[in-house]
């Protein structure tokens, strides 16, 4: 073994969907070099040690999206990221798994199909009423062209959908590529579909209201796109073209706003109320109980006519501030 070669041993799960009860770890021996990636290691297990070994690939170039899969639980594209760089930070320790382990077919390979349904959902093409023969090209400035920021740079590998948890308890929620999509579309100058765009990714239960600001999608992403950054813009554009209905998310993103115009601090006992009323904060109890042992709240918070919360220095500035800025209400 030379200083460019680490003999190590690299784990993979292993599930046949057609003949497996249940999946299992299997470890093949290996020395890695310094240059291999993730995908050479993939497909040195299915060349020199075992043919039935099954994944996804195509360009090699980090540009499908094909490859995608979770090493020690993280997602990667299998040819874009180094090895030795993992042996190094995991201690030599490697565990190859599937984007999505509750979806495989085999091995690596896994069922996509929900993650395509919610992708059609959000009708991912400009919708424009145009000239079947046109004699000029539809152009966009570069400013136009700029404010899809960088949501077009997306390759449907599916990393951030299958790491998203908001996903994995809520099946019904659309996932932060689809979401991403959508704003793609919806801020397009030649799209003309704004409103009904919109209001598919209001709807509750699936759209960006869903979305509990965990920053793994942003995390999981090859090619570095932020989806919370894409769904904060949607929220944006649903109180701007009228879309959004007074809910407990619409109201609890008011009661922000609110909470801060009126201490310039977050007050979360009046946020819960303001969001779902006196009766709706019963159910939060137990976990006000633990906030006011922990000091976080106080047994008069969310009473009427009693506001003990501190207010900041200089708090008229704020209000201006927010006054001036806020140009959408429900």
């Amino acid at each position: 073994m030379s200083n460019e070669t680490r003999k190590v041993t690299i784990k993979a799960f292993r599930f046949n969907a057609e003949t497996d009860y249940l999946p299992y770890t299997k470890e093949y021996e290996m020395e890695v070099g310094k240059d291999e990636l993730i995908l050479d290691l993939m497909n040195r297990i299915k060349w020199e040690h075992d043919g039935s070994f099954s994944y996804r690939r195509s360009c090699r170039h980090g540009i499908c999206g094909a490859c995608a899969i979770k090493v020690n639980g993280k997602a990667t594209l299998a040819c874009k990221q180094n090895a030795m760089e993992l042996l190094d930070l995991f201690d030599n320790d490697i565990t190859l798994e599937p984007s999505s382990k509750k979806r495989v077919v085999k091995d690596m390979i896994i069922d996509k199909s929900d993650f395509w349904e919610k992708h059609t959902a959000v009708k991912p093409y400009v919708i424009a009423d145009i000239d079947p023969n046109p004699v000029s090209e539809s152009i966009q400035t570069i400013a136009e062209f700029n404010a899809m920021l960088d949501s077009d740079l997306c390759i449907q590998c599916g990393a951030c959908h299958y790491s998203c948890p908001a996903l994995e308890v809520n099946e019904d929620y659309l996932g932060p590529a689809a979401l991403n999509a959508a704003f793609r579309f919806t801020s397009d100058t030649r799209d003309e579909a704004t409103k009904e765009r919109l209001e598919i990714v209001f709807a509750t239960g699936a759209g960006v209201w869903d979305c509990v600001k965990c920053n793994e999608c942003a995390e999981a992403c090859p090619k570095e796109i932020n989806p919370i950054q894409k769904i904060g813009k949607l929220h944006n554009m649903q109180f701007e073209h009228k879309v959004a209905q007074s809910n407990v998310a619409t109201r609890h993103a008011e009661g922000f706003v609110r909470s801060i115009r009126k201490h310039g601090f977050l007050d979360e006992a009046d946020i819960v109320v303001y969001s779902e009323g006196y009766l709706g904060m019963y159910k939060h109890l137990k976990t006000a109980v633990k906030m006011m042992k922990a000091g976080k709240i106080h047994w008069q918070d969310g009473v009427p006519f009693i506001d003990n919360m501190p207010k900041i220095k200089n708090l008229d500035e704020v209000q201006k501030l927010i006054d001036i800025s806020m140009t959408n209400k429900l």
